[in-house]
């Protein structure tokens, strides 16, 4: 009876054990899971973006990496825990000149360009750029259906219905003034009323080609609207104001200098210190566009689609010959014919630094709201009359500039007045423009 009592106890006591050990192991599998989740993904993006961003993506290799779910990888792959990623992090050349095999790997696959180090990352900023990389990859939202030609959105009034009701009352006004009509015909007949012709009136181009003096007058007016019709029109010749012709590669100014913010003369540097502004070499484009392959889905459009501006940005690549797998150049590049937008004539001089360093003008003045065009227009006439009257109200900025000290001096007591325009300065003398 003891011996089964003990072995009672015996399997008990083993019934318990393998309780307590489920136990722990369930627990160390949701302290496993909560560290893998711990972290804030919305900071660790923002920190992302300032300090990885410019050489990695989460999806796709650029300079470095893609690094969604790189910790996950690491630790499977080659048994690397969270202190070799922020050790790596911190100072990755330190970890090179170690003699660590993963890391002299890296160091190797990129062509010996050792990683930026980030002393400054606290432990808590690299969990949350880990806990930012080990989020799953958004899938898009379907794009609604378009609707259909004709189609109108819920609570408007289709263009078909509007004319078929102006159809109607139309038909029904002119049913309306036949009856009225056929009316009154009866009511003559019925009560032996004669409906009288028309009375023969002279003819009235008879008696306007009898009488000499409108003839006189008429032929004036012809003579001087033909005039002014034909002076207009030679006056519009070689004037392109509207002009938006449809370049080799679309080029949003719209998304670069409005919604992003980027100077006109970062692009256009030569503005500053040259007589043209200059077409940008398409490495200045290189410099944002080795990281930037594909627009945010919010920058397309009904007209512009994401697919369409990421295939323009491919165009870019094909002609500078960047590879974006591989993220190397092949050497093979293509020239870009692109079209001339603003044209003076060869005998007008005009200066962009002149305009643009010394009087300070923003681009804009002539140009127009740049930033708001998605395909770029002569917005300007660009006439010299247009030249004349800005010349003529614009006035000069000579305040700190020792340039215009001597001759602001000596005008404005000439003129009387404390402002100088470009036109009192000489700028309406004709060789200051024409040559």
């Amino acid at each position: 009876m003891s011996s089964i009592n003990t072995m009672k106890q015996k399997f008990n006591f083993y019934i318990l054990s393998k309780t307590l050990l489920s136990g722990l192991l369930f627990f160390s599998i949701i302290c496993t899971s909560l560290f893998a989740q711990e972290g804030d993904p919305v900071k660790g993006k923002s920190l992302f973006n300032a300090n990885c961003a410019a050489c990695h993506q989460l999806d796709k290799k650029m300079t470095g990496p893609a690094l969604r779910y790189v910790e996950t990888r690491l630790s499977e792959e080659e048994g690397l825990d969270r202190e070799w990623l922020n050790a790596w992090i911190r100072n990755s050349s330190a970890l090179i000149k170690s003699g660590d095999a993963y890391a002299n790997k890296i160091y190797a696959e990129y062509n010996g360009s050792a990683m930026t180090a980030f002393p400054q990352l606290s432990d808590e900023d690299l969990t949350n750029i880990l806990a930012y990389t080990a989020q799953d990859k958004a899938v898009p939202v379907a794009a609604v259906a378009a609707a259909a030609p004709g189609a109108q959105a819920e609570g408007g009034v289709s263009q078909e219905i509007v004319l078929g009701a102006l159809a109607i009352l139309f038909g029904l006004l002119a049913l309306g003034l036949f009856l009225v009509n056929k009316t009154l015909r009866r009511f003559a007949a019925a009560n032996n009323v004669e409906i009288a012709e028309a009375v023969k009136r002279k003819s009235l181009w008879k008696a306007f080609v009898n009488n000499q003096f409108l003839m006189l007058v008429v032929a004036i007016f012809f003579l001087l609207s033909s005039a002014y019709f034909m002076y207009g029109y030679l006056m519009q010749v070689g004037v392109d104001q509207g002009y938006q012709p449809i370049q080799p590669i679309h080029y949003s100014h719209k998304i670069h200098a409005g919604d992003n913010g980027i100077d006109c003369k970062y692009c256009h540097s030569s503005a500053r210190v040259s007589k043209h502004s200059g077409i940008p070499a398409l490495n200045v484009c290189m410099n944002c566009h080795k990281s930037i392959y594909e627009v945010a889905p919010s920058t397309a459009t009904e007209e512009y689609s994401k697919a369409f501006y990421d295939g323009e940005i491919q165009k870019l690549y094909d002609a500078v010959g960047w590879d974006d797998a591989e993220q190397k150049y092949t050497g093979k590049t293509k020239p870009v014919k692109w079209v001339r937008i603003h044209n003076l004539p060869d005998f007008a001089y005009f200066n962009h630094s002149q305009h643009v360093s010394v009087a300070g003008l923003e681009c804009q003045t002539c140009h127009g709201p740049v930033e708001e065009m998605e395909i770029m227009y002569q917005f300007s006439p660009l006439t010299m009359g247009w030249c004349i009257n800005c010349h003529r109200e614009t006035n000069v900025k000579v305040q700190d500039n020792d340039y215009y000290d001597k001759i602001h001096e000596a005008l404005t007591k000439k003129y009387g007045v404390e402002q100088l325009t470009a036109a009192q300065m000489g700028g309406l003398e004709c060789g200051k423009c024409h040559y």
